[in-house]
């Protein structure tokens, strides 16, 4: 390995290899405490440390870095007290995540670093947004994101390079190809000569270098830094190097040939660069006892701090708190002059008052710009509120929602419409494992709002007519909003977007321009989780929402011997538990009504909860009306016989007999 110090001073190429040493060292200790049974688990990096050493050491400190299992190196060079990394590894409360992660699932915004999730990919988009953010404020600065060979075939990797080129991003990719994803060679994951030639099929430079060479890994991850800020582009980097465990310690090796091990040995990082430094008579045996004697002292003392703190003592108070991220709700309620609006009118509404009211607010979408959205939602915006704020987006639903994610990490508010709700499968990963856990793992708020235009009854077909809502009800974090007026949905927007918690915004497409209303033309919210009365009866309770209220109310009219007492729930996620008490006691005969399939569908367990607490209560059983268990079909008559509208009377029917 050759090593060539171009004029680097002393000082420096000394904490290049004490912090280099310090990864190794508490590897060394990790794999002996496994051994010894007093660990559980552990991903190895020993082999790789300069990759992650070199690329800390070359940023600046303020700059966020999203790393993974084997970057051990970037936490100390960002200075985390190896204590608190230790009770982290082993799921204490004083960790990063009140015991509620492992290893390197965790992030920190003192150290600017993102945590990883288990599906590698996602860690990618999310450096898109900061560097958004970065862009956006005219900050030199750049955003570092890891991935290894294995996860440069996930679709995230592709989308996050293709938006961070597209938008001119100043992001570091840099990837450790270390030869093997788990047990499967790079042989069998990728084609091209090198992974660094991707770069070029999306605009953006890309080189590769020894990834063993600290020196060289440094230097490089410099140049790139000053270009990425200079140019304003992003930048590809694969790292060579070599696994020298298992991908986990329970893994094994046996998958590897034997001589890549004596190979990649005489290139170990951390042996070579210390003779070099030997050589070159900046080290000698005394200056590298000493600096390890300060390390296993740093280790020693970390260890005895860890194993001395209690394991964690669940708090189930505790642990449902911080699902979600305080919300500091301050009602502002409808005042001033009003105006006739359509359904689509209350929302754009919502938009415009919300980018007015918040300057750190971007919303993002196909064709929203010049376009102003596939249903015109946001038409005009960009003369109001310019390119910048008002983002059209490539088809890579995954990777704006990534981006979203770390636009909230640098502050800012996130709105993306899904051009249609159907298309959120595309995003689901980045939804349901990133923006809905990620306060409960370490205290990150997700300030995003997806807005999805949803439901039937326009002849859309089976790709674009799904009622997708009870997907998101069974994720914690997750925040469900559906309202059926254009006052609440301006009401509820504009409250979504004030909440610092991701949320599901359903946009029923029929209403958009079939239902108006009498809505207040200034700003004003409506809050979330709290359902509304719309008409008081004594004879049913029907409790449903969205498409499903109108419905109700049309049966209401035409059936004025029934006296129908409806509840629009407008949330889903959480549930006003207390009004759906209310309607059940009012009647003593519940239906539940919703445009979505039967089975799995949020009547389901609106059903169970009422049967559950409010037996005593009930003159009959909780009856569900939904549209019935096939994908949602194109031809006007299919789709009719579908809707559970066309079961709705016979069903209420039914119940009246009880």
């Amino acid at each position: 390995m050759q090593f060539d110090r171009k004029g680097l001073p002393d000082e420096l190429l000394l904490q290049l290899y004490t912090e280099l040493l310090c990864p190794r060292m508490i590897e060394e200790k990790m794999l002996l405490l496994l051994r010894q049974g007093r660990i559980s688990k552990w991903f190895s990096g020993i082999g790789q440390e300069a990759i992650a050493v070199g690329a800390a050491m070359a940023l600046d400190e303020e700059e966020y870095i999203m790393p993974l299992h084997r970057n051990l190196g970037v936490f100390t060079v960002r200075k985390i007290p190896f204590a608190k990394l230790f009770m982290q590894w082993q799921g204490r409360k004083e960790g990063f995540s009140k015991g509620r992660e492992r290893s390197f699932h965790f992030g920190t915004n003192e150290h600017h670093i993102c945590g990883m999730i288990s599906h590698l990919g996602p860690q990618l988009a999310i450096a898109d947004g900061i560097a958004l953010a970065h862009k956006l404020r005219n900050e030199k600065k750049v955003a570092l994101a890891f991935t290894g060979d294995g996860g440069t075939s996930e679709g995230d990797f592709h989308e996050a390079l293709n938006v961070a080129a597209v938008w001119g991003l100043p992001v570091i990719f840099l990837i450790e190809n270390n030869g093997y994803g788990l047990s499967t060679p790079v042989k069998e994951q990728y084609a091209c000569e090198q992974l660094a030639d991707r770069a070029a099929g999306y605009g953006m430079r890309g080189i590769t270098i020894d990834g063993n060479n600290i020196l060289e890994v440094y230097r490089e991850l410099s140049k790139a830094r000053a270009y990425c800020i200079a140019e304003q582009q992003p930048i590809l980097i694969e790292c060579m190097t070599f696994r020298m465990r298992g991908h986990e310690e329970a893994s094994g090796v046996k998958y590897v040939p034997k001589e890549l091990f004596t190979e990649w040995a005489k290139k170990d990082p951390v042996n070579c660069f210390e003779q070099y430094l030997t050589e070159q008579g900046i080290l000698d045996a005394d200056k590298i006892a000493a600096i390890r004697a300060t390390i296993q002292k740093d280790i020693d003392e970390g260890l005895e701090k860890g194993f001395a703190t209690p394991h964690v003592q669940p708090d189930t108070a505790e642990e449902l708190a911080d699902v979600y991220a305080p919300v500091n709700y301050k009602p502002i309620p409808p005042a001033g002059a009003t105006s006739e609006k359509k359904f689509i009118q209350a929302i754009s509404d919502a938009l415009r008052q919300s980018m007015e009211r918040y300057p750190e607010m971007v919303i993002m979408g196909q064709d929203i710009a010049e376009y102003g959205g596939a249903f015109k939602v946001t038409e005009g915006f960009i003369d109001h509120f310019g390119k910048e704020r008002v983002r059209n987006t490539p088809i890579c639903e995954s990777a704006i929602v990534g981006a979203s994610l770390g636009l909230s990490i640098e502050g800012y508010k996130a709105v993306m419409e899904m051009q249609f709700a159907d298309f959120v499968t595309v995003g689901f990963n980045q939804i349901v494992n990133n923006l809905a856990k990620i306060h409960y793992r370490w205290g990150q708020n997700a300030d995003v709002v997806v807005r999805m235009p949803s439901g039937g009854g326009v002849g859309a077909g089976p790709f674009h007519s799904q009622s997708n809502e009870a997907w998101f009800t069974h994720v914690p974090g997750l925040k469900v909003v559906y309202p059926s007026s254009p006052a609440d949905a301006k009401g509820l927007l504009a409250a979504a977007i004030q909440d610092p918690n991701p949320v599901m915004f359903f946009e029923h497409k029929m209403l958009y321009r079939s239902v108006s209303g009498t809505v207040a033309d200034e700003y004003y919210t409506t809050e979330i989780g709290k359902a509304r009365v719309v008409r008081e009866g004594d004879d049913i309770s029907i409790i449903t929402y969205g498409m499903g209220v109108h419905w109700a109310t049309a049966y209401a009219d035409s059936h004025t011997d029934v006296s129908c007492h409806i509840l629009d729930l407008r949330t889903l996620l959480p549930l006003d538990y207390e009004a759906i008490k209310a309607a059940v006691q009012q009647t003593g005969k519940v239906l539940i009504l919703h445009e979505d399939t039967l089975f799995g569908g949020i009547g389901g367990e609106l059903s169970a909860w009422i049967g559950e607490h409010c037996f005593e209560h009930l003159d009959g059983p909780v009856m569900r009306c939904a549209s019935i268990d096939t994908p949602i079909p194109f031809a006007k008559e299919l789709e009719d016989n579908f809707m559970a509208n066309d079961r709705l009377a016979a069903t209420i029917q039914k119940l009246l007999g009880y």
